[in-house]
């Protein structure tokens, strides 16, 4: 009586032949996601979920739709963190808004979180699909999540922990910009400048100096308000603000000058013309 073979070994699952022209493997994945290291003082339903979204591109080689379907579950540590960090429960929308407003993660990444959030949103109701996103695309997205999460979890010193909780317990009134516009202050005037952009011009901006302009016309406004040669300062800073925060390379340094357009921000709203 012949006894029966032993079986072979399995064979890996074929490629999706949608990431064919991607890699030429499965293993051709890991270099994708390389950069996709896991913060090391997360929770651990943060680190689950940053994991898995991980995981879900490395074997969107294998199903396509992996790729869409990771950028959403990143999303649940990045909505984790948020919470946590704010002191509020609140849509992902108003909490990225409101990390970027404080300084949190730059205008950058808060733009791109949101199109993320959006992204999610739109699979949810069904106007996208699970193939809206390939694993390329997925991957800078979930980077950008990986990175806000880093950014989020850095301890916070204990007069910015106060002021982000006191920021978001705050009405929307007139009183709350005026507190907030003055904390914002507070905060920049004690975090340390980024020492590797002195003497840094972006597009002919140099930074240090419109970080010097930016603090003193905002203080000027909270001793008792802006004249109109102010007021015109204050504009020419946003616009300069608002072309070199995004082409800023570091973090920090992004994050730092992110506030700054936050405060230059607030502070030249109050004196446009009431809405009739």
């Amino acid at each position: 009586m012949n006894s029966p073979s032993p079986p072979g070994p399995l064979l890996p699952p074929a490629l999706d032949p949608r990431v064919r022209g991607l890699v030429p493997d499965h293993a051709g994945m890991d270099a994708l996601v390389a950069g996709l290291v896991l913060p090391g003082r997360a929770s651990m339903y943060v680190m689950s979920a940053l994991e898995t979204s991980r995981e879900l591109i490395r074997h969107s080689s294998y199903r396509y739709e992996f790729a869409t379907v990771a950028v959403a579950h990143s999303l649940f540590a990045l909505e984790r963190v948020l919470v946590e960090r704010l002191a509020v429960d609140e849509p992902l929308r108003d909490l990225i808004e409101r990390a970027a407003d404080t300084g949190l993660v730059p205008a950058g990444i808060a733009a791109e979180l949101d199109r993320g959030r959006r992204l999610r949103d739109g699979l949810a109701r069904g106007a996208v699909t699970s193939a809206a996103l390939g694993p390329t695309g997925a991957a800078a997205m979930v980077r950008v999540v990986f990175d806000a999460v880093h950014l989020l979890l850095r301890p916070p010193s204990g007069a910015s922990a106060t002021a982000l909780a006191e920021a978001a317990a705050a009405d929307t009134d007139g009183v709350r910009q005026e507190g907030r516009l003055a904390r914002l202050w507070e905060e920049h005037r004690r975090a340390p400048y980024p020492d590797s952009f002195r003497g840094v011009d972006i597009e002919g901006v140099e930074l240090i100096l419109l970080d010097a302009d930016v603090d003193g016309l905002v203080l000027r406004e909270l001793d008792g308000g802006l004249d109109d040669d102010g007021v015109a300062a204050l504009w020419t800073c946003i616009a300069d603000l608002d072309k070199a925060v995004p082409l800023i390379d570091s973090a920090y340094c992004a994050s730092y000058f992110a506030r700054l357009r936050t405060m230059a921000g607030l502070a030249a709203a109050r004196h446009l013309p009431a809405a009739t």
